[in-house]
């Protein structure tokens, strides 16, 4: 089983990343539209892939690394066009039809994580000038403890 992970992974790199990465700078590079279409449709069916893959590699079912493997080649197949079906029947319909509430969602995740940031930011301002403070009134007291330990007035 370890033996095809570390296949599937390499295959996974190479075959599902580096070579539609250089084939998506080829594209943007000679300014095709249709080749540019065409890997942007790739990448976020690899993306959906990627997440999904995230849930399923908890269980390992048969031939679950063949399948991964197999599903990597529909996608990249230029016979069979698996990135541009799966991008053409279900991700942009499902996508075009909740576009409005995702963006909202996202603007709205945008504004609380930066008030979010602003409050842990000066919290952590706050707890980090309590510690120096403290650090320098243990320091002070210290120095003072040590001069009168060792000062020839008693």
């Amino acid at each position: 089983i370890i033996f095809w992970h570390d296949c599937c992974i390499s295959y996974r790199l190479i075959f599902g990343t580096l070579y539609p990465a250089y084939s998506s700078y080829k594209a943007v590079k000679s300014k095709d539209v249709r080749e540019y279409v065409k890997w942007m449709m790739y990448w976020i069916i690899f993306a959906l892939f990627t997440t999904v893959e995230v849930i399923t590699d908890i269980f390992l079912l048969p031939f679950y690394y063949e399948l991964k493997i197999a599903f990597v080649v529909w996608l990249l197949s230029p016979y069979t066009k698996g990135s541009s079906v799966l991008y053409r029947k279900f991700v942009h319909p499902t996508l075009s039809s909740k576009e409005k509430d995702i963006d909202e969602y996202l603007c709205q995740a945008k504004d609380k994580s930066y008030d979010t940031l602003v409050h842990f930011g000066r919290k952590g301002l706050n707890v980090a000038a309590t510690a120096a403070v403290m650090a320098a009134t243990k320091t002070y007291f210290w120095q003072i403890n040590v001069l009168l330990l060792f000062s020839p007035i008693r």
